[in-house]
């Protein structure tokens, strides 16, 4: 591109803007790179502390269950008196353009028993419990890993661009600046060769008149 480009005070000026614009835009993109990583870093920290909770949430759900099984008979049946969670909503915030969603899902205070208490136990009641928690632990999980997702995407293309205009387009501008810089230059000093030569043939004429 540097040999292309013609040696104008014009051109020498774009040229300069646009490496001005090239470094400046580097500059936002590492520094967005960087807010998004650090964002990234202290969600994959929840992931990993939630995760701890909602495998032994897990656990102790199924062994509760299986045990209200053992006492009760398979809880097919009884299953179906539960309603479909419809609390669910979902939002967005956003960290430096990019769309982190929030699940939230409506909590409820003590345990809200959909069937009767004749035909069950105490230990059904616990494997419920159980589950609600599993079931807030699991759309807390879907929030953070969904959130990691998007920002892993976001520091994957900010680090492509931040490259691109580190190794390709900063030194290209740079390399038409030097290119322009170095003609010019060589321009001034062929003029003021040429002058020299015009002043020495004027003062060698005006002596011979003399």
């Amino acid at each position: 591109m540097a040999a292309q480009a013609v040696p104008t005070k014009g051109n020498l000026m774009n040229a300069k803007k646009s490496l001005e614009l090239s470094r400046l835009g580097y500059e936002l993109l590492d520094k967005k790179r960087n807010i998004l990583i650090r964002e990234m870093m202290s969600l994959i920290d929840h992931v990993k502390a939630i995760q701890g909770k909602i495998d032994k949430a897990y656990e102790e759900a199924y062994l509760a269950l299986e045990t209200a099984n053992i006492t009760m008979g398979f809880c097919d049946e009884i299953s179906r008196s539960v309603p479909e969670e419809d609390s669910l909503t979902l939002s967005y915030r956003s960290v430096m353009g990019v769309e982190i969603p929030i699940v939230a899902i409506q909590e409820k205070e003590g345990l809200e028993l959909q069937y009767g208490l004749y035909t069950t136990n105490s230990i059904l009641d616990d494997a419920q419990q159980k589950f609600m928690e599993v079931k807030y632990l699991t759309a807390h999980l879907a929030e953070i890993e969904n959130s990691v997702y998007r920002l892993a995407n976001a520091i994957s293309t900010t680090q492509r661009r931040a490259n691109a205009l580190k190794n390709i387009m900063i030194p290209r501008f740079e390399g038409t600046v030097k290119y322009i810089t170095d003609a010019l230059d060589e321009k001034d000093r062929e003029e003021f060769s040429r002058l020299k030569v015009i002043k020495r043939q004027k003062q060698a004429a005006a002596e011979q008149d003399s």
